[in-house]
Parts: C-alpha cells; structure tokens; sequence
C-alpha cells in the first residue's frame, strides 16, 4: 500500500478577519461613554459612584460565576464590563448602592449566565435586569421622585411622566433642543439625544451594530406616534419627535436591541424585529399603563426573536 499522509483540514471559517468580542464590546463602551459625560456633568459625583459601582460589581459577579462553575474567567472579553455600563445609563444617579448590586446581580446572573453566558442568552441582560428593578422598586427608578428633590439645574422635569399624568399641554413648552442636549431628568447616560446619536452612528460605521435594527425601531416608532397624532383624539398625545429623544427609545434603538445574542441575524426579520419594537413602545406609553415602554418593548421583542429569525424570502429558482 501507498505511504500516503492524510490531508487535515479544520471546519469552516478558513480565514479570521481579526476581529474579537472583546474589541466589539470595548468599542460599545467607548461609544456609550458620549452619553454618560453629559451625565457626570450634570450630576457629578453621585452619578461617577453609580457608574464605577455598577461596571464593577458586574464584572465580580461575573467573575464569582466562573470561579462556581469551574469555567475559565470570563471578565477579559468585556461584556460584563459592557453590561454594567449599560445598566448605570438607564438609572438614577441617586440609586442606592444596594439596588445597583441588585440590578448587576440580576444582569449577569439572571439574564445572563443562568442560560450559558455569552450568546446563549434569550434576553438581553439589562433588560431583564431593569423590567425586574422598576417592578419591584418602583419610587428608586422614578425619575422626578429621585432626582427634583436635589440641586441639579433641571431645565424640565422626566417629560414622559408629565405627559402620562396631565397630558399633552403640560409638554407643550418642552423644546426639542433640551432633550438633545439633556437638560431633562432621566438615567445618567439617556438623556442626551445627540450624545447617544453619535455613539450610534460610530457603531454603525464601523459595524458593530446593524443599522437594520436601530433604524427600523426609530422609524416604527416615528411612524407610530404619528398615527397616534393625525388618527387619534386631538391634542391627546404627543408628537414623534418628542417620542423619539424622551426616555429610553435611542438607548434602547441602538444599544440594547442591538444585542447580538437576542436580536434576528438575518435581513427581513431585523426589519421586522426593529420596527416592533419602535410600534410596541409607542402602543404602551399611549395605551399602557407604564410611562416608557421601551424595556417591555424589547423583552417582548427578544422573546419573539426565534420565530422572526425564521421569516426568509424564498431562494431564488427554488420551487415551492
């Protein structure tokens, strides 16, 4: 018989590109820190404390997680880092310590490694994390209650809980230039609209982020209040572009359902995922009874996402 080697080769991709999760996430980061500085200015020390405390003692559950399990620590790829980033944005900056631990706890253990870790989880990590927060300590997140009672040169109050109690007329002195800029209540790093535009459009250019999702979720939601205000009871609800750069919507359109593990992977379907997320966020401020719907919007969404990832167009010359 011949004295023939036998030809190895590995499984398909043949070529890296060079590319890491841990660069991803650290780019992430990078970008949402454009909207947290607006927050350290305008709430100084308090919010810094918020922010330090949460990345940390989300990177240390993380860290307990692997040393439980036996698993190699996981800590170096940044997504914990990332995670409790995102949490301190969405939140107070007068948080008690003790519910930001709560919230990293719920984050990184909860949603996410109770399913695996890093992609195996169903639902983004803070999203689980913040629907379980403001249920359970509703007074903590709201944002007039937590944050009027103290000196920090609010131009407007949390606009949406104004429009929620009194309606229409009690925003109508709201100026969109405000909420571009931040000079409402809300989470330490999503209340300046152009902050967290530029951070998106950053991560859309390098492609760290699908622009399919992040715009669908705004145009669904544009398209949304908009029907609300040319169908609806007139002077009963608000404009889409106050929808747009109020609560959690820009946050949520390029930050949270943009999360690879729980978002579609193909064309039509992150189409279709984006703009529900947008419809369903603007259904429940209007007809709901929370005042942002963006987390339940994109909870729903995630829950969904199975099914939507299985919407394809028939290949072409393929016979039914």
């Amino acid at each position: 018989m011949f004295n023939q080697k036998k030809f190895i080769v590995s499984h398909a991709p043949f070529w890296h590109d060079g590319s890491s999760l841990s660069t991803k996430h650290y780019h992430i980061m990078l970008a949402a820190t454009l909207a947290v500085i607006p927050g350290f200015v305008q709430y100084g020390g308090p919010a810094v404390a918020v922010v330090c405390f949460s990345i940390a003692t989300a990177m240390i559950w993380e860290m307990i997680i692997n040393k439980i399990a036996k698993q190699p620590v996981t800590i170096g790829d940044g997504n914990a880092a990332l995670i409790g980033l995102l949490l301190a944005m969405m939140i107070p900056a007068t948080t008690p310590w003790w519910a930001v631990l709560t919230g990293t706890f719920l984050a990184i253990v909860i949603g996410k490694q109770i399913f695996g870790g890093l992609g195996g989880n169903p639902f983004h990590p803070v999203v689980v994390s913040m629907a379980i927060l403001s249920l359970s300590w509703k007074g903590i997140f709201d944002f007039n209650e937590a944050l009027l009672p103290y000196d920090f040169n609010f131009t407007m109050a949390y606009p949406l809980a104004s429009l929620k109690a009194f309606g229409p007329d009690s925003i109508s002195s709201f100026s969109i230039t405000d909420l571009l800029i931040g000079r409402q209540t809300g989470g330490i790093g999503s209340t300046c609209g152009i902050a967290l535009l530029i951070g998106g459009l950053y991560l859309i250019l390098r492609g760290f982020i699908r622009w399919e999702i992040s715009f669908s979720f705004l145009a669904g939601a544009f398209v949304t209040a908009f029907l609300f205000t040319l169908f609806g009871e007139e002077g009963k609800y608000a404009g889409p572009l106050f929808h747009i750069f109020t609560g959690y919507t820009l946050i949520g359109a390029i930050y949270l359902a943009t999360e690879d593990s729980s978002s579609p992977v193909n064309f039509i379907p992150m189409l279709l995922y984006g703009a529900g997320c947008g419809i369903m966020t603007i259904l429940i401020r209007n007809i709901g009874a929370y005042v942002d719907g963006v987390v339940l919007a994109i909870f729903l969404m995630n829950l969904a996402n199975p099914l939507i990832d299985k919407i394809r167009p028939k290949a072409l010359g393929k016979v039914a």
